[in-house]
């Protein structure tokens, strides 16, 4: 499955005990319990790129490893983790930028971005494409974006296309709640791979294929 986009801005979307968990990890980084922290991580469906479901800052245990000045090994391990330094919170901050604000020097080789091969442009074009792909299988009438009874962005925060390249295969897994399936998505040289299914739906899948100039289905009717 790779990596898990936890991309959860409502909470009473999600299981208790997922929140519960969410909580303890965003409690742990705040405070700065890096061993509690990485006993967390190694709980079923927690992800190095979560921050606490909720919350407004969208600090991830690295922007908050950043905040407090970290021992270098605890940034490191989040990294090995899957932790990503291009990840921005709230503010468009990267951990990068939190550790330089804060005068940490010692963790700016570490948490230093590696550089994404997509301009900008082709980045906010990708993006748009893959927005149109989610909102075309959520949107659907009755379905589940209607079940939210909150409009999407104040739901879910999609996969920014800018932190892919930094993901372990250069992809990772959007597991939507009410939807009971997701979506997979994938940089691959320059455009985007997208896989989205519905697991209680027999034939429910959809490929899209997604360039600067917009998204193209290639493939239905699978899982």
């Amino acid at each position: 499955m790779g990596l898990i986009w936890t991309g959860f801005l409502e909470p009473s979307l999600l299981k208790p005990a997922v929140v519960e968990r969410g909580t303890r990890l965003a409690d742990a980084a705040k405070a700065g319990r890096w061993d509690e922290v990485m006993a967390v991580l190694g709980e079923p469906l927690v992800s190095p790129v979560q921050w606490r479901f909720g919350g407004d800052s969208w600090f991830t245990p690295l922007h908050q490893a950043a905040w407090h000045g970290a021992p270098l090994p605890v940034a490191s391990s989040l990294v090995e983790r899957g932790a990503l330094r291009s990840l921005r919170a709230h503010d468009g901050r990267t951990p990068y930028d939190v550790a330089a604000d804060r005068g940490h020097d010692h963790l700016l080789a570490a948490l230093s971005p590696p550089p994404s091969p997509l301009a900008p442009e082709r980045i906010a074009a990708l993006d748009a494409g893959l927005a149109s792909v989610i909102d075309g299988r959520l949107r659907l009438p009755g379905g589940i974006a209607d079940s939210y009874g909150k409009p999407l962005r104040e739901c879910l925060r999609y996969p920014p296309v800018e932190v892919l390249h930094e993901a372990p295969g250069e992809g990772m897994w959007f597991p939507v709640p009410e939807m009971y399936g997701g979506f997979s998505v994938r940089l691959m040289r320059g455009y985007l791979y997208v896989e989205s299914w519905i697991r209680i739906v027999g034939g429910s899948g959809q490929a899209h294929v997604i360039t600067h100039e917009g998204a193209v289905l290639v493939e239905e009717g699978f899982v």
